[in-house]
């Protein structure tokens, strides 16, 4: 799975949050400032190209749906970058961002209870 540009990416957010549809939709719900229609149904077309999406020819224009899943694009990239940024060690993560104050003691209590309970599944 190639990994995607920010601006790939920010496409992508739409397109599964909509579960597919046209490149108008998609800039309709993208934030300020909105790339040109034109810029965004190129990055569409690239999606498509990286086999991110299908589409379907709807008259003189095409309906774009996702070939793979939020989450399945966010357990590769964070795989990566874990492993590109932390040597692999999600402790190491944790630590960074419990470092830099950027995670509280009750929500390290609440991951815990997540392992915890994950175990016992």
């Amino acid at each position: 799975m190639e990994k995607l540009t920010q601006q790939e990416e920010e496409a992508m957010q739409v397109i599964w949050e909509t579960d597919g549809g046209f490149v108008k939709e998609f800039l309709e719900k993208l934030p300020e400032p909105k790339p040109p229609y034109t810029t965004l149904a190129s990055t569409v077309k690239n999606l498509e190209k990286k086999k991110y999406l299908s589409s379907e020819k709807l008259g003189n224009t095409y309906r774009y749906t996702p070939l793979i899943k939020a989450e399945e694009y966010k357990k590769k990239f964070m795989k990566g970058f874990v492993g590109d940024y932390f040597k692999n060690s999600y402790k190491e993560l944790v630590a960074f961002f419990a470092k830099e104050k950027q995670i509280s003691a009750d929500e390290l209590k609440e991951i815990i209870d997540m392992i915890e309970n994950r175990k016992s599944e």
